[in-house]
């Protein structure tokens, strides 16, 4: 008896002469290295290594990230005494800090947030070039431009925590560690300091696009490999000649959810729902600090949430304090 098809276990590699891809202007630089197959590459996509397009831009980025990388790294080494073993045991819980709120805004000494200084400056412009390689590859292949404006998105909520936030509050010690648990430390600290991030109104409309992004995504893929099996996967082709896979696909999405999500329109859902993930909690990291200065009490004061019960008493709003003297 024949094993009943089902490719989420058993995917199929096609071997192929290798692409080189589509024509490039005469002006642009050629693609470097010659592609290559790898079986493990074909198990999670395509077997096919480059050829790979860096162009200056993208050089410029490479180089900025590992300057970043390299200040951060022995910044971290040398915390532990240069010793490796330490170093590897306590990697998780290393940290380059920012500077301390004393020094505001002016560039500090090296070692009290200077280095932390350096290293968001390159990490910053390896970042933006990148993205200008992304939006300029994707405009000389004659591609829209949606995965650049996606990772500007989260390149936004970056500039937020690193960057925008700290300049509207005065310091640079405002903004996040580098560090794997330390930066988790400050966003825990962060929310206890300013009365609960989970009552800011944008905190919870980027949960509610997270979860939902993901959720979309996972229906959508799932629904693809149910119908794999009628040339699902092939859904540019599904979408311009219809056939009896996008037409199972929709009956069943009528069946279980009410409407149907087209092959074309689940992307965009998906899309809208994923940047709007890092620019609902930008806001409202921006809005933490500068404007509202404890969301528990603004929820209260806007009958979000409950006044808690007066156990140890009233609570009185931090900000109402200032300048009273002990």
């Amino acid at each position: 008896m024949a094993a009943e098809y089902q490719n989420l276990f058993t995917s199929v590699q096609v071997l192929a002469p290798s692409y080189p891809g589509v024509g490039l202007a005469r002006d642009t630089k050629e693609r470097m290295f010659a592609p290559a197959h790898m079986h493990l590459l074909g198990r999670i996509g395509d077997a096919q290594l480059g050829p790979i397009y860096l162009g200056w831009f993208g050089l410029a980025s490479l180089i900025c990230f590992v300057i970043a990388f390299e200040i951060i790294g022995l910044n971290m080494f040398a915390s532990v005494g240069w010793d490796p073993v330490q170093f590897v045991r306590q990697l998780f819980w290393l940290a380059l800090e920012p500077p301390p709120a004393a020094y505001g805004l002016h560039f500090p000494p090296l070692n009290q947030g200077g280095w932390w200084l350096m290293a968001g400056f390159f990490l910053t412009c390896s970042v933006i070039l990148w993205w200008v390689r992304m939006y300029r590859r994707a405009r000389a292949l004659g591609m829209g431009t949606h995965v650049a404006w996606a990772f500007a998105a989260a390149i936004w909520l970056y500039l937020v925590l690193g960057f925008i936030r700290p300049v509207l509050m005065g310091s640079f010690g405002e903004a996040v560690p580098f560090g794997i648990f330390p930066h988790l430390d400050w966003t825990a600290a962060f929310s206890i300091r300013y009365g609960n991030l989970f009552y800011n109104p944008f905190h919870m409309l980027s949960i509610a696009f997270l979860y939902g992004a993901t959720l979309l995504f996972a229906m959508h893929g799932a629904t693809i490999l149910a119908v794999s099996r009628f040339g699902g996967e092939r859904e540019i082709e599904q979408i311009i000649d219809r056939g009896t896979a996008s037409e199972r696909a929709a009956l069943f999405w009528r069946w279980t959810m009410g409407f149907n999500a087209t092959m074309e329109s689940i992307h965009r859902w998906g899309w809208w729902f994923a940047v709007l993930c890092p620019l609902c909690g930008g806001i409202g990291i921006l809005l933490t600090g500068t404007v509202v200065d404890n969301w528990y009490l603004w929820a209260v004061k806007h009958h979000v949430a409950p006044m808690y019960p007066s156990v140890f008493g009233p609570v009185i709003d931090p900000a109402s304090l200032q300048g009273v003297k002990p």
